[in-house]
């Protein structure tokens, strides 16, 4: 009786063994098609018609790449005026146009950032160009005028009667 029950046991453990072995290559088979479809996603059913981006193209000829329509220079924004050319080269290498466009300053605080900027994030020296780029942006970005009123002074208040 006891060989009967071992051998049952061996069977049981044997079928055990079988169905772990087939559940673990469907599993790998599956791994591997899944990292594949992902390398390789052409392969799958689930293809659309349309891509999801568009595809933006940049002007590659010079004269549309430098173009200027109403007084404004369209690949970054700047107005054109003298200095601006020295502007668009020295600061949008690092930041944004409208980042500069943004900031309305005067003289000294433009002097103060771009001294910022070469002390704390590796600007270089501008040389005979700061004058004209703090020339082109404080004639062109000057601080905007204040939105709120002045606070007022010099008046004569009077106590509401009840």
């Amino acid at each position: 009786m006891k060989k009967h029950t071992n051998e049952k046991l061996k069977l049981a453990f044997q079928e055990l063994y079988r169905k772990i072995i087939l559940v673990s290559a469907i599993i790998a088979i599956g791994a591997i098609a899944l990292v594949y479809f992902m390398v390789d996603p052409s392969l799958s059913a689930f293809k659309k018609d349309k891509p999801e981006t568009e595809i933006v193209t940049i002007p590659t000829r010079e004269d549309d790449f430098d173009k200027i329509e109403n007084g404004i220079h369209l690949r970054t924004g700047f107005v054109e005026a003298p200095g601006m050319m020295e502007t668009v080269q020295n600061c949008t290498n690092c930041h944004s146009s409208k980042l500069v466009i943004q900031n309305r300053m005067d003289e000294e605080r433009w002097k103060s950032t771009i001294k910022w900027m070469q002390e704390t994030q590796n600007l270089w020296d501008l040389g005979e160009n700061e004058e004209v780029i703090i020339n082109y942006l404080v004639t062109n970005y000057p601080p905007s005028k204040k939105g709120r009123r002045e606070v007022l002074t010099d008046i004569e208040w009077y106590q509401l009667e009840e």
